[in-house]
């Protein structure tokens, strides 16, 4: 992890020592340490923290966040695929030749965006006892280190942050959703201890919860079902009640969700990264998987008729139908009017971004409202825990309202620029749902619905989350219940169409974050086998018996 170094020159110092200490009180007034660290707003300084969980903007760094790593990670879960190809990320290659800072977003996110912020956050706010300033600073930093583990498995915990150090060991996993679960527990605390909202607090949390403790408890309850959830391959450390338990204390409706929103005010950083004025996701394209799965012809929910959310969340061609390309494929042999729109609502061979987002939808919109934990995820999440424990009954009704969740939040929060005769209504989505196909019989609930619903759920922003759950499932892992893949006619990448580094296997995990560790981290680099050319294809510890 690179730091900044303050290079402090020493010269001699002749020192005069006076008699009357108001002579040293004004001359250390007039004449500050300028290396001594000065005491900042933590009012000020929360609003860029939680800015950066999507997308940090400054001027010593940009574009660190879920938000750009998300690009990429898209295309290892089939969200998206670019529109032409030969792209490295297209065949679940990485960065490691190009030397760039491809898939390091979410690690420069959390050690240098959140990083001393954060811990300023926690030093200052105990030390003024502003608990609720205290107990949010922990509930992200919880969050960023499951985020940052989830894809990377080995990070740094134990010596993150100081400033002593130069260079830092990576602590293992296992270790860090111990720590996960730790801070969750500490920021439940001090927002007991928060008997009265500080001042400012409300403010500094405007666009992300308003300053609403309730909504934080349920956010660090669903960090804890969330690493819970890790362990599904892990006999030994499994317990389907304790994720039902945190489950049931996190997110119930979509007013609890944790989302960020965007001011919109004109200036760069407040436009989400994805939006057309930020112009960053132009190749991007849906995929086949996602396409055939609302249009009604994917074989775990073959309806015949497209998904009511369909017009919500991905983009028709001008045949009218929904239509996705297959990764590193290009037009995919698809003729120019079967061709999927890009999500700005340009032609598919065009990447340029529009003047304005007047054709944009969904989480493509300039300043859209961008999840990060829903009511719906978490239904889903309990489904599965449910359905492992053997109640089935159960698991349907969690399943069913996690569709039912997701419905409301789209028309709730994602219904600009939808055409008005494809909105949903009541009669649309009631009938989706009582499609038996859909939503069967407790008896016939499979793992595959529920996963594959929770894919639908949380396309597009919840990529991380996803991924999880995909290589949980090691891509194409069969269902027991059906004999067939839980991701129904999810196809990775093979042959000519996966990188060659990867030595015929698929990813599992990013390298460390390039600028950082690659320039000044060697030594621990290749202690965890980094620099091997097919380090990402080494599977994470959550995904191992």
């Amino acid at each position: 992890m690179k730091k900044l170094v303050n290079i402090i020159l020493a010269g001699a110092v002749a020192v005069l020592i006076f008699p009357v200490s108001s002579c040293t009180k004004k001359i250390d007034e007039a004449f500050a340490n300028p290396n001594a660290l000065t005491v900042q707003p933590i009012e000020a300084i929360l609003p860029g923290v939680e800015a950066g969980m999507a997308t940090f903007f400054s001027a010593n760094g940009t574009g660190y966040g879920v938000q750009n790593d998300l690009q990429f990670i898209g295309r290892f879960v089939q969200y998206w695929a670019t529109n032409t190809t030969g792209s490295q990320y297209d065949q679940m290659g990485d960065n490691f030749i190009n030397k760039s800072d491809n898939l390091g977003s979410i690690w420069a996110m959390m050690y240098y965006g959140m990083g001393q912020n954060v811990a300023s956050i926690i030093k200052w706010g105990s030390e003024q006892n502003k608990w609720d300033f205290v107990g949010v600073a922990q509930a992200i930093r919880a969050w960023g280190f499951l985020t940052t583990t989830d894809i990377h498995d080995d990070i740094i915990l134990k010596e993150a942050f100081r400033p002593d150090l130069l260079v830092f060991k990576y602590d293992p996993q296992s270790d860090v959703y111990a720590e996960v679960l730790s801070l969750c527990d500490q920021a439940l605390a001090n927002f007991n201890k928060a008997t009265a909202p500080s001042t400012g607090f409300a403010q500094a949390d405007f666009y992300m919860n308003g300053g609403d403790l309730n909504k934080w408890r349920k956010f660090c309850y669903a960090v804890k079902a969330m690493v819970f959830n890790r362990y599904t391959n892990k006999t030994a450390l499994y317990s389907a009640d304790s994720v039902v338990k945190y489950c049931d204390l996190a997110q119930q409706t979509n007013a609890d969700n944790t989302t960020l929103r965007w001011s919109n005010a004109g200036s760069t950083g407040t436009y989400s990264y994805w939006s057309p004025f930020r112009g960053n996701v132009g190749t991007l394209r849906q995929t086949k998987f996602i396409a055939d799965l609302m249009q009604g012809v994917n074989t775990q929910f073959p309806t015949g008729e497209i998904d009511p959310r369909a017009y919500y969340i991905i983009r028709e061609n001008t045949n009218g139908t929904f239509k996705g390309t297959r990764p590193n494929k290009g037009t995919d042999g698809l003729v120019a009017a079967d061709q999927p729109a890009g999500f700005w609502g340009q032609a598919f061979g065009t990447t340029s971004a529009p003047s304005s987002d007047a054709s944009c939808r969904y989480l493509f919109r300039n300043a859209p409202i961008f999840p990060f934990i829903t009511a719906s995820e978490m239904a889903f999440v309990k489904a599965e825990a449910l359905y492992r424990k053997g109640d089935k009954a159960g698991a349907r009704a969690a399943y069913l309202k996690g569709i039912q969740l997701n419905f409301e939040q789209l028309r709730s929060d994602y219904e600009t620029n939808v055409p008005v005769a494809n909105k949903i209504t009541d009669s649309r989505r009631d009938s989706y749902l009582a499609n038996p196909i859909v939503v069967p019989a407790a008896a016939n609930l499979t793992l595959s619905h529920i996963m594959m619903q929770k894919y639908i759920a949380m396309y597009g922003w919840g990529g991380v989350e996803t991924w999880v759950d995909i290589r949980r499932f090691h891509y194409t892992d069969l269902d027991p219940a059906t004999g067939q893949q839980v991701y129904r006619e999810f196809a990775p990448p093979t042959g000519i169409d996966l990188y060659p580094n990867n030595f015929g296997k698929w990813i599992y995990r990013h390298r460390p974050r390039y600028n950082s560790e690659y320039l000044y981290n060697i030594d621990e680099l290749n202690r965890v086998g980094a620099f091997a050319p097919d380090y990402i294809t080494k599977e994470c510890w959550f995904s191992k018996p």
